[in-house]
């Protein structure tokens, strides 16, 4: 049963919240995406809950775009059939103060591209965001240097803004990146787009986080092909979050039963 006291707060202080409780019981934090309204509108009702039962300790909800250039097969199809029921961005954050009163406790960051952010207006975003009780933003397409707005828009409204570090991103870059980013710092374990290939090199991706945890003052999450057990378990120890994607959109299909098991089994495999 969760701690009331770790549970009541939102945004950035709810991210630091749940990577801390991982670190107290030894394990690394289980981040898992969802795309809305895949594979219905409304599954996101059904299914965050199930990823909170399962352990997930953050749920990032995937904002379905018409371009999502970060994306592979699995979350293109699953955004592409979003928007053909007619997911919006409001009607995400509609669903998302509904997660909210059903009693959904775990963290939710919002994963979009900047395109229908601009549109809706940065900062009304980022307040409505807050009054849905989201905790922070995640933005693929939004270079950090190009982000100044939308930063002055989540602190103050309190939300975290993660920001990507790939592979190739040198040493003076990722300390700038890590030093915006807010909540973690989310680290690309290869390079290409989310689940194209679910295989990474194990060593250089060792060395790579060892690099990056030395430059981040915040927690490191890493993510990009991770599906299995076997793979989660192999980056315990070498990051401070394991992120969880395309694997658990093409299982959202499989209903909340299946994938609380399926995630239950990941976050089974987190323990140092």
């Amino acid at each position: 049963m969760r701690d009331e006291t770790m549970v009541a707060r939102q945004g950035v202080q709810a991210l630091e919240q749940a990577f801390a409780r991982a670190r107290e019981e030894g394990r690394a934090a289980l981040i898992t995406y969802l795309t809305m309204g895949y594979p219905k509108p409304e599954a996101a009702l059904e299914l965050v809950p199930a990823l909170e039962a399962g352990g997930a300790d953050i749920v990032e909800l995937g904002v379905p775009f018409s371009d999502p250039v970060a994306d592979g097969p699995a979350i293109q199809r699953a955004s592409y059939l979003a928007l053909q029921a007619g997911m919006t961005p409001a009607r995400c954050l509609a669903q998302v103060a509904r997660l909210r009163e059903a009693g959904v406790r775990v963290p939710l960051l919002l994963m979009g591209y900047y395109n229908p952010i601009f549109h809706y207006g940065e900062r009304a975003y980022v307040r409505d965001c807050r009054q849905a009780g989201a905790d922070g933003l995640i933005v693929p397409d939004l270079p950090p240097e190009e982000a100044d707005e939308l930063m002055d828009a989540c602190r103050q409204e309190g939300l975290a803004l993660v920001f990507l570090a790939a592979p190739t991103t040198g040493p003076e870059r990722l300390r700038e990146i890590a030093g915006r980013s807010t909540g973690f710092l989310y680290v690309l374990s290869r390079l290409g787009t989310t689940g194209a290939e679910r295989r990474f090199d194990m060593e250089e991706l060792r060395r790579r986080l060892a690099e990056v945890r030395r430059a981040s003052p915040i927690p490191v999450a890493v993510g990009f092909g991770v599906s299995t057990p076997e793979q989660a378990r192999a980056l315990v120890g070498l990051a401070d979050g394991i992120i969880v994607g395309s694997a658990v959109v093409e299982r959202a299909v499989d209903g909340a039963a299946a994938l609380r098991e399926y995630v239950a089994g990941l976050r089974a495999a987190l323990r140092q």
